[in-house]
């Protein structure tokens, strides 16, 4: 008797804390919630849809998810909160099937019932483990605190992969996996200790990639699909603030050059055509085939008189991984300059199909434009069009494919036009994409509103990165470094 008496107390407590609903008044209006997961498509695995409700005060909120091929879920208590367990089985269960939610709002006492609304579990698996993304706050001149993380995206548990906390006074930015592979991971490090970490196969070295040769250290990182290359551009950067409303502050290449690095013999492989007196060549990226590298190359202009003449265009060039050699030519993709258009951070599908861009009216970093938004250009017939079924009114920038390329990440400054965040969309076998969503968090409105820092260069991951923070540091704050030569 006296171990029934607990569990009797526990379960009254728990009902105590249930508000059943009760005679609700039903509205034909869809809920106003936060984020806005009305009408969106997810993968099976994602981490629970919680969102806030936007529409008033209220003092308890329920909702029933019910599946269209089977299986229903409730959240009942002051947010809405899914059980991780009992969300993954109900999507595993309706894998490219709808789920139906019914929530219900009590205020006062009194219940209301919003009308029904619908998200749909994609056909297309999402089989990442997670992302990885840098968080840094919104300065100009500066290193603030800012980091690289990389968050599982079946839960809601975030990981540092290393902060400046441990590097005082750097800069970490520019990471990439190979192909959404996490054994292949390179970052760099700006400020007294700048260096290019690279880690292959449990393999941390830091390299100096400044020669004699070259205009600086290596910056923009993309991995040829055998991992031996990576092609980077070499950049001297000049920033200034606008003195015009709702335009903050421009970021321009005087000088930019590209150059592909061979891991194995720390060896820096140049062609004329990449390193030219005429233009800035910027964002190399590997096709998925390695046969092709593509980048962006504008004519070179005087900073700040004729910022806004600056435009660039995506351009290809011919890549032998067998010899390490360059094309002979230099072929034009889009002319973007003739519609008064400047491209931006190209990122090949990685089954070859597609290439999505960003373009803005003017410049090489559009992370402050409004007018920036992502296209698709067709691989196959060559036409580009806008994303507009993923686009806003504010800056669409950094986006990277999962390894099936049927799913994107890409961020935004759509919620505040201060913040970047980050959204998933999907892209079915016609190229068209879904409603994109905001990556997922347990409190959603808290967490956003708390959350003082942008997200950037985000990427795909199939394991989780193994990086050793503490002997990263070290080796960051120390002065071994690894030296890079041209071949001749």
């Amino acid at each position: 008797m006296k171990k029934i008496l607990p569990i009797l107390l526990l379960l009254l407590l728990l009902v105590a804390c249930r508000h059943e609903v009760q005679n609700p008044t039903r509205v034909d209006e869809l809920p106003p919630i936060y984020p806005d997961y009305l009408g969106v498509t997810i993968p099976v695995g994602i981490a629970p849809m919680n969102f806030d409700f936007e529409g008033g005060a209220h003092d308890w909120l329920d909702v029933v998810v019910k599946g269209s091929k089977g299986g229903e879920l409730h959240s009942n208590g002051e947010s809405v909160d899914f059980d991780i367990d009992e969300w993954h089985d109900l999507l595993a269960q309706n894998r490219g099937g709808e789920l139906t939610f019914t929530l219900c709002v009590e205020n006062g006492g009194q219940w209301t019932q919003y009308r029904d609304f619908k998200m749909y579990v994609s056909p297309y698996a999402l089989d990442e483990w997670g992302l990885t993304y840098r968080r840094v706050a919104p300065g100009y001149e500066v290193y603030s605190h800012m980091g690289l993380y990389q968050r599982d995206l079946s839960t809601f548990d975030e990981y540092e992969i290393l902060s400046n906390t441990r590097t005082p006074g750097a800069c970490v930015n520019c990471h990439t996996s190979n192909r959404t592979d996490s054994r292949s991971f390179l970052f760099h490090v700006r400020g007294d200790h700048g260096a290019t970490a690279l880690q292959k196969d449990g393999h941390l070295e830091m390299l100096d990639t400044k020669t004699d040769q070259t205009l600086g250290l290596c910056v923009y990182p993309y991995w040829h699909p055998d991992g031996r290359f990576v092609a980077f551009s070499t950049n001297t950067t000049r920033q200034a603030f606008h003195v015009v409303k709702d335009e903050r502050i421009e970021v321009f290449d005087h000088e930019s050059d590209l150059q592909v690095l061979d891991t194995e013999t720390h060896q820096l492989l140049l062609s004329p055509l990449l390193k030219t007196d005429s233009h800035n060549e910027t964002y190399p990226v590997f096709s998925p085939d390695g046969r092709t590298l593509y980048f962006c190359t504008a004519q070179k202009r005087e900073f700040p008189l004729e910022a806004r003449k600056v435009r660039y265009n995506l351009c290809s060039i011919g890549f032998d991984a067998a010899t390490g050699t360059f094309g002979t030519e230099v072929d034009t993709l889009i002319y973007a300059e003739a519609d008064s258009m400047s491209v931006a951070f190209p990122r090949p599908s990685y089954d070859g199909r597609y290439l999505m861009l960003t373009l803005a009216h003017y410049g090489t970093f559009p992370i402050w434009h409004k007018e920036a938004d992502l296209y698709l250009l067709d691989l196959q017939t060559k036409s580009l069009r806008a994303m507009d079924e993923v686009n806003s009114p504010d800056t669409e920038s950094f986006h990277n494919w999962s390894d099936n390329s049927h799913w994107f990440v890409f961020s935004s400054r759509r919620g505040d036009g201060l913040y970047t965040r980050l959204y998933l969309a999907s892209l079915d076998e016609k190229g068209c994409a879904t409603k994109p969503f905001l990556l997922p968090q347990r409190r959603p409105r808290a967490f956003y509103n708390r959350l003082m820092y942008s997200y950037n260069t985000p990427d795909f991951t199939k394991s989780k990165v193994e990086l050793d923070a503490r002997q990263a540091a070290n080796e960051i704050l120390s002065e071994k470094r690894t030296g890079l030569s041209v071949r001749p």
